[in-house]
């Protein structure tokens, strides 16, 4: 069975925590592990394969965090632009053969039953065999007003229905026949698409004449004009709430879609006085906080059900039971930052960089290069770099001349010359580099060569 793990989202919802370019399901926020790395983990017992669906950025987060996993025969299929789970799941199906049994999983979940989950993927196997569509119901343990539901009849599903309202979900908890909407599905692949031909017959033909364009690979790269006349949807709209062949399997497995900070808080370790456990945490009459942070220490005195979230480039302050607002928060974030968007650090296929200090007219890094590793070959048009190395040996190349940097020595490229850094020894590459300029953001750049295809 092959683990369909579907990467995409911008995880604004836990925002500073999670930024576009570092979403929820890459934030190592439960014993140094990420929720995508506990998904691989968990399914790995029920799967030996993985299929991660992904945009270029994510790929790199996945790949390396897939390494420390020690996980290396993997798939992946790259979207230009996202356009929903259905063709997201769609191009994957496409891409495997028909009877291949498929678990499609967000990677962004936290399941911690996990012998009840290994019992409630085997029920579903069992009716992906029989050739049904087979999501999983989540039995609720509140009445939720953040999840869509499923109304079953044992497991048969009679009806999908949308986030209800306070009094509608109080009405669902209470009825044995309503479970949560996990966005979990199990079948075969063949299957799954013919019910999409049958019910999306438009998204069925653009995803195939994309898949068609494609090489079969360990890597699979949608063109951007491909992508986009895929019709956006959702499996929901796109097929389940229209076939007659799909079943729900109840699933009491401790499930939580982790998607605001007050469910964070349900799942996180707490001290003897209902705080979430930190290291950094000094507190006098407090209780029943959210309290992250990594850096600094935070001090507390007298408050009760707030979440703080501290780092390094953003901090926020609210009442638990108002952090669904964070997504009305995230609209008022000047546009002239890249607070929504990055954190100070930076991952990137080669490495890191953090951002130590900004201002008009320069920037400060540390850039870190694994080994083996390398920048693209580029340019600058707004900008001079001064690079000064702290550890390792880098390789340097501006224009046509090829040199080393050790330790404590430097180099200076000039505004619009070619250069590239690498790594071509066995420890990272650790330099300060010090931009000055009249612009020094991430988009001026011109990449003349590059070993990751950006």
């Amino acid at each position: 069975m092959t683990n369909i793990i579907l990467c995409g989202g911008s995880g604004t919802r836990l925002w500073p925590i999670s930024r576009t370019l570092m979403p929820k399901q890459f934030t190592k926020l439960f014993d140094n592990k990420s929720l995508f790395q506990l998904t691989v983990e968990r399914n790995s017992q029920v799967c030996n394969k993985q299929f991660i669906v992904s945009n270029t950025e994510q790929y790199f987060l996945a790949m390396d965090q897939l390494e420390e996993l020690k996980k290396s025969k993997n798939r992946y299929l790259l979207e230009p632009i996202g356009r929903n789970t259905a063709p997201a799941i769609a191009l994957a199906c496409m891409s495997v053969n028909p009877d291949e049994l498929i678990l499609v999983t967000p990677s962004d979940h936290l399941i911690k039953d996990e012998k009840e989950y290994i019992k409630v993927v085997a029920k579903a196997k069992e009716l992906a065999n029989e050739n049904y569509l087979v999501t999983f119901g989540i039995t609720p343990t509140f009445a939720e007003t953040a999840y869509g539901y499923i109304e079953a009849d044992g497991l048969n599903v009679k009806a999908f229905h949308e986030k209800p309202d306070f009094d509608t979900a109080t009405e669902y908890f209470m009825d044995e026949n309503y479970y949560w909407n996990s966005g979990m599905f199990c079948f075969k692949a063949g299957v799954f698409l013919e019910e999409l031909k049958k019910y999306s017959l438009k998204i069925y033909n653009t995803s195939l004449k994309a898949i068609n364009n494609m090489s079969q690979s360990d890597l699979i790269r949608i063109k951007h004009e491909d992508m986009a006349y895929i019709p956006e949807d959702s499996i929901d709209y796109a097929v389940m709430e229209k076939s007659t062949i799909v079943k729900v399997v109840p699933s009491d497995i401790k499930w939580s879609d982790l998607g605001s900070f007050d469910s964070l808080y349900e799942e996180l370790p707490k001290d003897k006085n209902g705080n979430t456990k930190n290291d950094k945490l000094i507190s006098v009459n407090s209780k029943n906080n959210l309290i992250y942070g990594t850096n600094k220490y935070i001090a507390t005195i007298d408050i009760e059900d707030l979440i703080v979230v501290d780092t390094e480039d953003a901090l926020l302050i609210t009442k638990k039971g108002s952090s669904q607002k964070v997504k009305e928060l995230i609209l008022k974030i000047p546009k002239d930052t890249e607070l929504r968007n990055i954190h100070l650090t930076g991952h990137r296929p080669w490495g890191t960089y953090t951002v130590l200090d900004e201002s008009s007219g320069y920037k400060i890094k540390k850039i870190e290069v694994k080994p083996n590793c390398r920048l693209s070959l580029q340019k600058h048009f707004h900008r001079n770099e001064h690079w000064v190395v702290v550890s390792g040996t880098a390789t340097v190349r501006v224009e046509d001349k090829t040199y080393l940097l050790r330790a404590n020595e430097s180099t200076y490229i000039k505004m619009g010359e070619i250069h590239r850094l690498e790594n071509n020894g066995k420890v990272p590459v650790v330099l300060i580099e010090a931009q000055v300029g009249e612009y020094t953001g991430e988009d001026d750049i011109v990449r003349i060569e590059d070993d990751f295809n950006r």
